[in-house]
């Protein structure tokens, strides 16, 4: 068997013009019909399109007559001896990946048959794919370095994913659902880090991209059965699509991913407030459970207006108007998620699935977590005290996932600047235990252990304005975002009675006046703080760090989390 050296191959660029593509068989595993891969480009445009092919000169003739691909001036072609068809299929998804999260060039690539399949030694080509991404940053047809790509929010968000079967199988009975039906409610319903801000990114992409069946030589099965249900679709109408994401700064970072995505604009991506200006088609609704009712808002005056003009009387809800302003409605919803008494009543939700023409569709996978649904189905029992759940199944242990508990807070800080140093993107979140005094003066919001710590400094995009661990999020500014590992600070409103073997809230530590507004039942308010600190604890793609303020709450962890001194 031939050893699979990491940089055994070789790029070699050609001028893209018919009178010069035929040398491209001076390349002797072109011309021996060896599998490889290609990028055709033009950097006065920056316009490229990647792709791979068992026969490089008949594929290079069809695109010289393509009226895109055609107008592009040069094609690298990548080629080795270790090639085979799983492996040139492999780099090119991961060019495709990380070129679009790179930024240099908008692709001409739809997103149709991307696949992270699994076939013999996958990690060495990983390995192939890494050099010859620093061979094209020497050519500086790509400018980033992987790891920051990694962390990007373009790479996270990005419709060039590759799916999961779980997701494959949504995406395939949501596009029977608008082929087949002319209008239509779904809820896809799944917990943190199940992809479903991703496969809302991915769906529009491929519903909105006109695809060139040359392109997709190698589809076949399932994969291939939603091109053709996307056809059948177009060819049924051009559908006016938006993507409502109620949280402002999500908003905003899904905003820069569409501007730099072909046939994405950033005016897609709504409030819910805008669904108004036209009719829709479709609207897709990313964190649904998020959408407001005339309950504890700031603008009583824009909400009544909106309700008005859809002939709505005050108890109109944002999800009034989606279900007003479109046919079809796809709403991504996780009620575990839902975190202030704004947010629609989960009882209206549960009454719009019980309708007959409404749909629910289950995801779970779980794609952010290293620890799995084991870790994601662990935290939901430690904050809902189910004891016989518990009990009996020791301390929480995975060699994928760091789950550590911290008794004084400096010690937490320095493990995550370790962190932050190896992987990047390592932040320090809390619950809304203390004012917020920082935004008028010089003042700490809180101190802890000797340090001093102040809330989010931007209220838009925090994860990616700083790396100060000092520094800590909310809620608001880090739900629906991924970090590598996050630092959770219980405050001293969320307790723990030892009598009654339950988390207990304390009101007068709580601080968010906009999460208590019309509460007067203080388990109503547990169900909310509850549902911060799962998602906060949801946040950590490698680890969560904790450190826990109230000393019977430490106790009660500290039975099922292991701790950083041991």
């Amino acid at each position: 068997m031939e050893e699979l050296i990491p940089t055994d191959f070789v790029i070699n660029k050609y001028l893209f013009d018919k009178l010069y593509i035929s040398r491209i068989e001076d390349d002797y595993y072109t011309q021996n019909l060896y599998p490889i891969v290609y990028i055709l480009y033009d950097l006065n445009t920056s316009i490229a399109y990647v792709g791979e092919s068992t026969n490089a000169l008949s594929r290079m003739q069809n695109h010289l007559s393509h009226p895109e691909k055609s107008k592009l001036k040069y094609v690298y072609i990548i080629s080795s001896k270790i090639f085979n068809k799983s492996a040139t299929l492999d780099i090119e998804s991961n060019l495709i990946k990380y070129m679009v999260a790179d930024e240099t060039f908008i692709l001409l690539n739809g997103n149709a048959g991307i696949a992270d399949h699994n076939y013999f030694q996958k990690d060495k080509y990983f390995q192939v794919f890494e050099n010859i991404w620093e061979n094209l940053k020497l050519e500086k047809v790509v400018t980033k370095n992987i790891l920051d790509i990694d962390n990007s929010d373009l790479f996270k968000y990005s419709p060039y994913k590759s799916l999961t079967q779980d997701q494959h199988q949504v995406i395939r009975q949501y596009l029977k659902i608008l082929l087949n039906k002319n209008a239509s409610t779904v809820f896809v319903e799944g917990s943190a880090g199940t992809g479903k801000t991703v496969l809302a990114v991915y769906l529009i992409k491929l519903l909105l991209t006109k695809f060139d069946l040359d392109d997709y030589e190698d589809l076949e099965g399932e994969t291939l059965q939603e091109l053709e249900l996307v056809q059948k679709i177009q060819s049924k109408k051009e559908l006016v699509i938006g993507l409502v994401v109620p949280m402002v700064s999500l908003r905003k970072t899904i905003k820069e991913v569409f501007k730099n995505v072909k046939g994405l604009k950033a005016n897609m991506v709504i409030g819910a407030s805008e669904v108004l200006k036209k009719d829709y088609d479709v609207l897709i609704v990313d964190e649904a459970h998020r959408l407001r009712r005339r309950f504890g808002i700031t603008n009583y005056r824009s909400h009544d207006n909106n309700n008005r003009a859809l002939g709505l009387g005050h108890e109109g809800t944002e999800l009034d108007w989606i279900l007003k302003s479109s046919k079809h409605q796809l709403l991504f919803y996780d009620q575990a998620q839902s975190v202030r008494p704004s947010d629609v009543d989960k009882n209206y939700f549960l009454k719009l699935k019980s309708l007959q023409n409404t749909e629910v569709i289950r995801l779970t996978s779980q794609l952010r977590s290293k620890g799995g649904v084991d870790y994601i189905e662990f935290v939901d029992d430690l904050l809902n005290t189910r004891h016989s759940k518990l009990e009996g199944k020791g301390k929480f242990e995975s060699e994928q996932y760091d789950l550590k508990m911290f008794d004084y807070l400096p010690d937490m800080i320095n493990e995550l600047k370790i962190k932050e140093k190896e992987y990047g993107l390592c932040r320090m979140m809390a619950g809304y235990s203390w004012k917020w005094v920082s935004k008028d003066s010089d003042i700490p919001d809180a101190v802890i252990d000797g340090v001093e710590l102040t809330w989010n400094r931007v209220p838009h995009d925090w994860i990616n304005s700083t790396d100060d661990l000092n520094e800590i999020g909310c809620i608001h500014t880090t739900q629906g975002y991924d970090l590598n590992y996050a630092g959770v600070i219980f405050g001293k409103e969320i307790k723990y009675d030892k009598d009654s073997g339950e988390i207990i809230i304390d009101k007068a530590e709580y601080y968010d006046s906009k999460g208590m507004v019309g509460i007067s039942d203080v388990e109503v308010l547990k169900d909310y703080i509850v549902n911060i600190y799962k998602t906060l604890m949801y946040r950590g793609i490698k680890g969560v760090y904790l450190y826990i303020s109230d000393p019977d709450l430490k106790e009660y962890f500290k039975d099922y989390i292991l701790s950083y001194n041991n």
